[in-house]
């Protein structure tokens, strides 16, 4: 792995256990970015992220298409963007581990993950923040909101996903399973992951979300429009449908095993109130 511009570990702000009995303990966010061969529309994205957060970390995890140097110009001109290159492709939940690792190590206490291919509106970035930092115990999730032009075979496809989430947590309060635009407490995604070795290519956004409500971590869900560029915009997909919905039918039947010795504590939650920010609603602040 390679790293450009990386920060020194910050000696103010630790990692999220020293947040966790103190609410106005300082909070250091991250924007993390994992791609693989995105091409054109990346440096778009992150210049976008950048004219809203100064601090944005892009994970390439084994890119072939060149689309990394296209980060350059921008690395020139802005000191909080480092570029993090794994030499082969591991997967997106492998590359934004690799990410947190480093964030944690630097002092980081949260991460805002948010996918390379445009889809995801930056406008919003303020508002996660915001509500992190008025929930700094909280994942926030994004909720997406499609437009017409989201293929059908996406849209409906995932509702099953859903519900089986809702089953492996009794209903905690995962909004969507598979969408990618959501903020971390550092810690407890980090958690997560050592619970398993799975969750690192495709399956990674319903197993941390699903392991993160077996923790007991507070959800609160935001809507997200989602955008589908086209080809000529530099709209890309790496999902495979073959491929990744085997992964994800294979991965809920494990989930929904590992939710069975789980299923006293769930009951317990559930029956004093389950997810504490379940009742909060939270309307759409994009910033233009």
């Amino acid at each position: 792995m390679t790293m450009s511009n990386a920060p020194d570990p910050d000696p103010i702000a630790g990692p999220l256990s020293e947040l966790q009995g103190c609410e106005a303990a300082v909070m250091r966010p991250l924007i993390l970015v994992p791609t693989y061969n995105t091409g054109r529309i990346l440096p778009r994205t992150i210049e976008d992220l950048l004219a809203r957060w100064p601090e944005v970390w892009v994970v390439v995890d084994g890119s072939t298409d060149g689309s990394a140097a296209l980060l350059e110009p921008l690395a020139a001109n802005h000191p909080g963007l480092s570029v993090l290159s794994l030499p082969v492709n591991r997967g997106k939940g492998a590359a934004l581990l690799q990410g947190v690792e480093v964030a944690a190590a630097a002092g980081f206490s949260h991460v805002l993950t948010v996918d390379a291919d445009g889809q995801h509106p930056a406008g919003l970035v303020p508002q996660f923040l915001k509500l992190a930092e008025k929930h700094p115990r909280a994942a926030i999730l994004g909720r997406p909101v499609f437009g017409p032009e989201a293929p059908q075979v996406r849209v409906q496809g995932r509702k099953l996903s859903n519900l089986m989430t809702h089953l492996e947590t009794l209903a905690w309060g995962i909004p969507d399973s598979l969408f990618g635009m959501r903020l971390y407490p550092v810690n407890a995604f980090l958690e997560a992951f050592r619970e398993t070795r799975w969750g690192r290519r495709f399956d990674y956004d319903a197993e941390i979300a699903v392991r993160l409500a077996w923790q007991g971590v507070p959800m609160l869900s935001v809507p997200v429009p989602v955008r589908y560029l086209t080809a000529a915009e530099g709209g890309v997909s790496q999902f495979r449908y073959m491929r990744d919905n085997l992964l994800l039918s294979s991965m809920h039947f494990r989930l929904l095993a590992g939710s069975l010795p789980r299923l006293p504590l769930l009951v317990w939650r559930s029956l004093h109130g389950g997810n504490p920010l379940r009742g909060i609603r939270v309307d759409t602040e994009e910033q233009p």
